[in-house]
């Protein structure tokens, strides 16, 4: 069964990764500024709202975008990211639970295997772990986001590695980190 890992573990994990909070109490993290960083998006319906230079590190997924971006995220955490992987919202669950995502989200959690109510009125991010056995729970939660999700992000996280990921609510799945070489293997998934 998914375990709830206190926010406190995972901002002092995530840190000692060399990734900083975005955003008080938040999922959202990233690197120091001046800190050198590659990225990859991958992308499913046309989106005019990403940035003509961003645009040219985009890969474009086919329809359908759901299963088809899961099947990519799933794959990339068996190759690359061994280990459990984290998921929590870049906002707070509080906020997602209450408003942001209250009209689905609580039965995603309860499909993925987790009670929402561990997590209602958490005013910070603690993070949904999953074991590598339990990936077909995180598939199941991992499709269920990239379908509802409509103004906020959710973040993958792997506590073994530097690396963010975002759970982006235009369909799409951003990979961010320092390492050029892993970076080029995500994308070497696409293309």
């Amino acid at each position: 069964m998914p375990s709830v890992i206190d926010y406190q573990v995972v901002l002092t994990r995530m840190q000692a990764l060399g990734l900083e909070p975005q955003y008080y109490n938040s999922g959202a993290f990233g690197f120091e500024v001046g800190v050198t960083t590659h990225f990859i998006g991958w992308i499913g319906p046309p989106d005019a709202t990403i940035r003509p230079a961003a645009l040219e590190r985009t890969r474009p997924i086919p329809a359908p975008y759901e299963p088809n971006l899961t099947r990519l995220a799933m794959q990339a955490w068996r190759r690359f990211f061994p280990g459990p992987i984290w998921i929590m919202p870049k906002s707070q669950w509080a906020y997602e639970l209450d408003f942001g995502s209250k009209a689905w989200l609580p039965a995603a959690l309860q499909k993925a295997g987790l009670d929402p109510a561990s997590l209602q009125g958490r005013t910070d991010s603690p993070a949904i772990e999953f074991t590598t056995e339990e990936a077909d729970r995180v598939a199941v939660l991992v499709r269920s986001l990239l379908e509802n999700l409509l103004g906020s992000d959710f973040a993958l996280a792997f506590p073994g590695d530097a690396i963010a990921c975002t759970l982006h609510h235009h369909k799409q799945i951003w990979w961010l980190g320092r390492d050029e070489e892993l970076i080029a293997k995500l994308d070497a998934i696409v293309t």
